[in-house]
């Protein structure tokens, strides 16, 4: 078992390698255009690669505006329009409409599906905490069968994507999932916007990854908030 593991680790090193060596241009479909698509939108734009938001009312003037700030040939139309053209689709919409939007996005069979949702509830303290069981990451899986699901982008707010440097420097990135490729692809797109990707494992620990942010916005509420740097050990 544990020589498996480590062979999947250095495949998993050797894709991502791959990936940051080589410029490979994707589609990326950004469903939702709220804080975090307007931010890593734009930003996905800049490392070359064809954005299209999805959105209920493409035709919205801010929308429009959107599209024409991130440039490099990005578009805007329906959500399900917008993942069909896709090869890479990231939910940027609540936790709790990932369900029903999940019943309506078509066959995602084949493309990488980025999950930075956070469920949570919150409760008379103010404190939040877990709100489904397994994690949605898990839940999004098991919705689209066919797709490739990474947890990413979960543990931080809009404004660390696309200034890093505003919480001391490249804030690390956790993230989760089954397919080697899938997740080595999400880690160039982290290592691109200037954050630090690191892999922890298989999609079953996506709780982990979204109990990380249940401690980094509780922490804020209670007045002592942190950012997430990871250092490697070395060997």
């Amino acid at each position: 078992m544990k020589l498996k593991y480590l062979i999947g680790r250095v495949l998993c090193i050797l894709v991502f390698a791959l990936y940051s060596s080589i410029s490979i241009s994707e589609t990326i479909a950004m469903i939702g255009t709220g804080d975090l698509g307007r931010a890593l939108g734009p930003a996905f734009s800049n490392l070359g690669h064809e954005v299209i938001y999805g959105s209920r009312n493409p035709n919205r003037p801010e929308i429009q505006q959107l599209v024409r700030e991130t440039g490099n040939g990005a578009s805007a139309t329906g959500q399900s329009e917008a993942a069909a053209q896709a090869d890479i689709v990231m939910l940027a919409v609540p936790w709790n409409a990932v369900e029903g939007l999940m019943t309506t996005l078509g066959s995602l069979s084949g493309k990488i599906v980025i999950d930075p949702t956070n469920p949570r509830m919150v409760g008379v303290d103010g404190l939040r905490d877990y709100a489904v069981s397994p994690s949605n990451a898990e839940w999004i899986q098991r919705w689209a069968p066919d797709s490739k699901v990474v947890k990413a982008f979960n543990t931080m707010n809009w404004v660390t994507m696309v200034n890093p440097q505003s919480a001391g420097g490249s804030v690390s990135v956790p993230i989760v999932g089954d397919d080697s490729e899938a997740k080595a692809m999400v880690a160039s797109l982290v290592e691109g916007v200037g954050l630090h990707p690191i892999d922890l494992g298989p999609l079953r620990y996506a709780s982990v990854i979204e109990g990380m942010y249940i401690v980094w916005g509780n922490a804020r509420t209670l007045g002592r908030p942190f950012n997430y740097f990871f250092r490697p050990q070395e060997n």
